[in-house]
């Protein structure tokens, strides 16, 4: 099961393009706010930090190692949220739990917007943000398999690769959304309205996003391959958690580089290159564009060349290149153009992993078991490798004085995911 392709016996004709394109838009909406709301949180880590972990007299440091923990607490509750949404999602079907997810999602994601800030409760306001976060994380496992499921599941004949991307494509929106919002926010706000309560105001906005991505799902038709085959004997369990862990294994790397590149970055030019708030999101949404401009094209092409070449490619191109472009940001001497195509050409790298990997996953595992298996390996990557970013780098910065320390994460996770990715078989995508 983790290493053929996995085909859905389900009639080319069972799969119309009006519903193809309404699970494409259903799925993506929800991945845009999912993924907004994380890039805000990260793009925002240092006010955060200040306004919920940091007492009067406390250190800076400190506090953003703790806004990092509870960044990464919402990811270690992803694999229950894929455990729990998944098995769900393989005996009821996706649409239900797509729905249930969007709706917990968007409801922590407002309250955090009107949460009291240390100040005002003081020790609480960590815990009930902390709290809403675990929410975000649950809803969040489910998320990513459900809609990768339903896209896959509706994509015709040798375009897999294609429609999977767009999950990923919406992560790159999401992202370049929320940084889009955050520098929009400090350009129009002064350094003190935004402390106090300008960065309320993007979780704020996740709520009219939410209910338009609630609207799309209510209108979403399950997929044929649940309706044929969804129901069907699963696998043995033993079975389904190899692959899991390999699935895991094969995605590390896109999850511990679109992290360190697309979201951890601002914090890491604010806090150790002392660069301005406004000049760090705008290299962020730099690197974002660089991301979502390969995600799509690397899709498509491996539905012709298969998904290993440009899924390996990707990988070593991150093990190669980090510490240069690390290099690049910290020399005073380099020009902002030279930095800026720097960061750009660093995050269309991620993107030739994030293209191809949701479909690499989905023909991972068969239909009784998709929504289960690719959002637990996903989840899981995610939960150690991206969660786990922020607090890492800050954490091992901090014990080594090494300013290098993003380059390393990035490129020794790349280096074990390519060795994982190296057993996936060399055939076109399905």
């Amino acid at each position: 099961m983790s290493g053929a392709r996995v085909h859905d016996s389900v009639p080319h004709t069972a799969r119309p393009p009006r519903p193809r394109r309404g699970a494409l838009l259903a799925g993506s909406v929800g991945n845009f706010v999912e993924w907004y709301e994380f890039g805000v949180y990260g793009y925002f880590a240092t006010v955060i930090a200040a306004r919920f972990f940091t007492p009067v007299g406390g250190s800076e440091t400190e506090g953003l190692v703790r806004t990092y923990a509870s960044f990464a607490l919402a990811f270690f509750f992803r694999p229950v949220g894929a455990a729990l949404f998944g098995r769900l999602g393989d005996r009821i079907g996706r649409r239900p739990v797509l729905i249930l997810v969007i709706a917990l999602m968007t409801g922590a994601t407002t309250l955090i917007g009107v949460l009291p800030t240390y100040a005002t409760v003081g020790a609480l306001a960590p815990w009930l943000l902390t709290f809403l976060r675990v929410v975000q994380g649950l809803s969040a496992g489910g998320e990513f398999g459900g809609a990768v499921s339903v896209m896959t599941e509706f994509a015709p004949p040798g375009r897999r690769g294609l429609y999977g991307s767009w999950q990923s494509f919406t992560v790159a929106l999401g992202l370049l959304g929320g940084a889009g919002v955050a520098a929009l926010l400090a350009t129009v706000l002064t350094e003190g309205q935004l402390s106090d309560w300008g960065w309320r105001v993007p979780f704020l906005l996740t709520l009219p996003m939410g209910l338009v991505a609630l609207g799309l799902r209510l209108r979403l038709e399950e997929t044929p391959a649940f309706r044929h085959e969804g129901r069907r004997e699963r696998p043995p369990g033993r079975e389904v958690a190899r692959a899991v862990v390999l699935g895991a294994g094969r995605v590390m790397g896109w999850s511990a580089a679109g992290y360190t590149f697309l979201v951890v970055l601002p914090s890491y030019l604010q806090n150790t290159l002392h660069t301005g708030f406004r000049q760090a999101l705008l290299v962020t949404v730099v690197a974002n564009l660089g991301f979502a401009a390969t995600i799509v094209p690397a899709g498509l092409l491996s539905d012709r060349i298969g998904r290993r070449p440009v899924l390996l490619t990707g990988a070593g191109l991150v093990v190669l290149l980090s510490v240069p472009l690390l290099n690049l940001l910290q020399d005073t001497g380099t020009s902002d153009a030279v930095k800026g195509l720097a960061v750009c050409g660093a995050g269309a790298v991620v993107g030739l992993m994030a293209g191809p990997g949701p479909a690499m996953l989905s023909e991972m595992f068969p239909t009784s078991v998709r929504h289960t298996g690719l959002g637990l390996a996903y989840a899981l990557s995610n939960a150690v490798f991206s969660g786990c970013a922020g607090l890492i780098i800050t954490e091992m910065m901090k014990r080594t004085g090494s300013v290098d320390i993003p380059a390393y994460y990035a490129a020794a996770t790349c280096a074990v995911s390519a060795l994982a990715l190296a057993t996936l078989p060399d055939n076109r995508g399905s």
